[in-house]
């Protein structure tokens, strides 16, 4: 018989649970054997995953966590046809688990198909990401480690998922570098400064301090009990904030990340060191962020040039003046 591949965890209900839902799909719905080897490969895309994010059955998994996880398998560079085809798994292991899961389902809700045209990331303007960031009250132990958290994930452009496995030995305020264990355990160093450097240092002074319970937790970023902040903690406060200020519906897990990246392109950097900077293994990953930057250069170009008036999309009005006065005297 084929194996079923390295599902790992056999102290979770995961294996068992894919077992099942294999032969469910041999078995009940008659599927080919290569059809079934698709469908396990998407899973144990999950199961890794859950895992990870120490997830031991489906039923505790949110619908966070199942964006992220989708988000997560796009920036690996998953076409969209592949994700089309990750989701049906993901909705056809639903039915089953409804079917046959003893009460364990996976909030899929309405999520929808991935269309075979690779979506562009949630951004935020500047503005935005300013009066986001502004939220957190240092005043308290929580609003230091909280404008921290924020100012790190923007500055950085780390993953959530990064940034609660980061150690205090990782971050090097005197050289303004944070040591970033990525996917595929790749390691990178990406550079810390600003105002994610001020903010980490008021909270390592002022804010941990209070937070930690004991002088052997190495942990960054601490919750309220003094343990590692976990990603579903981090996410909460992020969103928190994001509500408070009316761009809940447009924040996902990365979006800060995809703003950092955005930005930086804008402002002139090479795709290629913000390939590093992200951790992608291939620039095909990152090139994603300049369809979102041509949307910028077009509204650049629809302010800036003198003949613009009239374009497509540019509203009756606008665009730079150009009279008489303006031209030269020759």
């Amino acid at each position: 018989m084929r194996s079923e591949g390295s599902l790992s965890g056999e102290d979770s209900a995961w294996p068992d649970l894919l077992r099942e839902f294999l032969v469910y799909l041999r078995a009940e719905r008659g599927l080919s054997e290569r059809t079934v080897d698709a469908y396990r490969r998407d899973m144990a895309r999950l199961v890794d995953f859950a895992l990870r994010e120490g997830i031991r059955s489906p039923g505790q998994m949110g619908r966070e966590q199942v964006t992220t996880f989708l988000e997560e398998m796009a920036e690996t560079g998953l076409s969209p046809r592949s994700l089309a085809r990750l989701t049906a798994s993901l909705r056809a292991f639903q039915r089953f688990l409804v079917q046959d899961g003893g009460g364990e389902v996976l909030p899929l809700g309405d999520l929808p198909y991935p269309r075979h045209a690779r979506k562009l990331p949630a951004v935020l303007s500047l503005e935005e990401v300013e009066i986001l960031l502004e939220q957190p009250m240092p005043g308290d132990a929580l609003g230091l480690r909280d404008r921290a958290l924020l100012e790190t994930l923007y500055g950085t452009g780390v993953r959530i998922s990064e940034l609660v496995y980061l150690d205090l030995e990782d971050l090097d305020l005197k050289e303004g570098e944070m040591r970033v264990m990525g996917k595929g355990s790749r390691e990178r160093v990406v550079p810390v400064g600003g105002r994610a450097a001020e903010a980490l240092a008021a909270y390592l002074a002022h804010g941990r301090p209070r937070l930690s319970r004991s002088p052997s937790q190495r942990a960054l970023f601490l919750n309220s009990r003094g343990g590692r902040i976990t990603r579903q903690g981090v996410w909460g406060v992020v969103r928190k904030y994001a509500e408070r200020v009316g761009l809940k519906d447009r924040m996902t897990p990365h979006t800060l990340r995809h703003s950092y990246a955005t930005h930086l392109l804008e402002n002139g950097v090479d795709l290629r060191y913000i390939q590093e900077l992200l951790g992608h293994a291939s620039v095909s990953t990152t090139q994603i962020y300049t369809h979102v930057s041509r949307k910028h250069l077009k509204e650049v170009y629809l302010r800036s040039h003198p003949h613009a008036a009239g374009f497509p999309g540019l509203p009756e009005g606008s665009g730079p003046r150009h009279t008489h006065e303006d031209e030269p005297d020759y």
